[in-house]
């Protein structure tokens, strides 16, 4: 398809150029050729005019002599570079200068009509056969008072302004030419700099298409194209990251339901066939139990995460106290921090605190963050949930001083199934989904969450919320 479009770009260049020399050549030399005919044949008109009133007159009243009359005649004739015929009323030529060396000068004019013009101011033509090339010729009348005495015949070879067209045309076309050679010079601007570029992204979208996301454009400008280029070498790199992270996604998934899948699978068939005794099935059966606990708490998360990836999510803003919340969350706790030795402090900056979000998406996000701060903490240990007010902001702090997390795996806690090799040990349930989850919920409220942590040391989240109107 782009060889075709170029194709079209070259013949439509090469036609362009020659409807310009064709149209330069035919309509134009004639308008050049019709001007400079009109413009001389008017000045010839007006200096006959004047020769015929001013002087000529005196010829007829014999107040000038003929040998006077011829000199003024050739001094007219060298001047206009035109023949000039002196004739009476009846078409009897009295007087004739000649230089072009074409005519035949007759005694007498047949058929003189000093009106053949019509209402023109000449006529073209071999002028009655006395030419053998075209000529331009003007009858002009000469008059005495208020009497015609005679005729002042003005021939003009038209020959003379073919010449002069000639010299105007190849101005023209010297001035085509060089138009051409530039918009040949623009032609190829635009092939090297628009059209092979377009042609290179033409290219990537067919191999992005057919499933290639390794090819990339080079990026050789900071033009549009340029920008083009470069906005699609980063979408081939994220759709190429997205392609890893949905194989790694569906890896993830597959495996976090395969392995219970498999243990529930296994211990029920080992059941129904006597394998376990009557006497340990409780404990099999507790096993079973738990699988199936972690099934559905993976089910649940996922189908959490889909509302956020589909842009489903439809956030129930509302102002409520936080710290009410908080006090019910750790609550929530009790059983699970006093079998661990582990005790929740909350340091609260005032008695109730409003803020203005969707509360149960934020009892989520203390949920998740208290569950992972209680089970990675050492037992004796504490975990402090912290408020602080500045200016419009709520900022809520949860830490443990457990195993913390390791500064290389900082930036890869966000990430779905993602488990740092410390904490697999410790975190038999969990999903992996449960940090992701926090990020998700805190970014559709407009706000940021960041994590302190430092191996052996503890972990600190903290997550901003805006204040509400009725906490003032």
């Amino acid at each position: 398809m782009h060889s075709n479009l170029y194709l079209k770009f070259i013949i439509l260049y090469i036609i362009f150029g020659f409807l310009s020399i064709f149209t330069a050549a035919t309509l134009g030399a004639q308008l050049v050729l019709d001007t400079i005919r009109d413009d001389d044949a008017s000045r010839l008109y007006r200096e006959a005019t004047i020769l015929a009133t001013d002087q000529l007159s005196d010829y007829y009243s014999e107040d000038m002599s003929f040998t006077a009359t011829r000199t003024l005649l050739n001094g007219v004739n060298i001047y206009l570079e035109a023949d000039l015929w002196l004739t009476d009323t009846d078409g009897n030529v009295l007087l004739s200068v000649s230089s072009s060396g074409t005519g035949m000068v007759p005694k007498q004019i047949q058929d003189f009509d000093p009106a053949e013009a019509g209402g023109e101011q000449y006529l073209t033509g071999d002028y009655h056969g006395y030419y053998s090339d075209e000529v331009l010729t003007m009858i002009v009348p000469v008059t005495e008072g208020f009497s015609t005495k005679g005729y002042l015949l003005v021939h003009k070879p038209l020959s003379y302004f073919e010449e002069q067209q000639h010299s105007i045309m190849v101005c023209v076309y010297i001035t085509l030419i060089v138009i051409y050679v530039l918009s040949f010079m623009i032609f190829l601007g635009i092939h090297l700099f628009i059209y092979l570029p377009l042609r290179k992204i033409t290219e990537a979208a067919k191999q992005y298409a057919s499933g290639n996301l390794d090819y990339e454009i080079p990026v050789n400008s900071q033009d549009e194209i340029g920008y083009l280029s470069a906005s699609l070498n980063y979408m081939s790199t994220h759709l190429k990251d997205m392609e890893d992270y949905q194989k790694k996604f569906v890896a993830n998934v597959s495996h976090d339901f395969r392995s219970p899948l498999t243990s529930i699978k296994g211990y029920i068939e080992a059941i129904a066939d006597g394998t376990i005794p009557v006497e340990l099935q409780g404990k099999y059966l507790n096993i079973i139990l738990f699988e199936t606990e972690r099934l559905t708490d993976l089910t649940r998360d996922l189908l959490t995460l889909n509302e956020f990836d589909t842009k489903d999510l439809l956030l129930n803003k509302e102002s409520f106290d936080l710290h009410e919340m908080m006090k019910q969350v750790a609550a929530s706790f009790e059983g699970t921090c006093t079998s661990r030795k582990i005790s929740i402090e909350l340091l609260f900056a005032s008695r109730v605190l409003y803020v203005h979000a969707d509360r149960s998406k934020i009892q989520q996000v203390l949920y998740n963050l208290l569950d992972n701060a209680i089970k990675f903490s050492n037992p004796q240990s504490t975990v402090t949930i912290e408020t602080t007010e500045r200016g419009e902001k709520i900022f809520t702090s949860v830490r443990d001083y457990g195993i913390g997390i390791p500064k290389e795996d900082l930036s890869k806690i966000w990430e779905r199934f993602y488990k740092s090799d410390l904490s697999r040990g410790k975190d038999k349930k969990g999903t992996g989904l449960g940090l992701a989850i926090v990020r998700e919920i805190i970014q559709a409220h407009n706000e940021n969450i960041n994590v302190i942590s430092t191996e052996g040391v503890g972990t600190e989240f903290i997550f901003s919320l805006p204040k509400s109107d009725a906490g003032r």
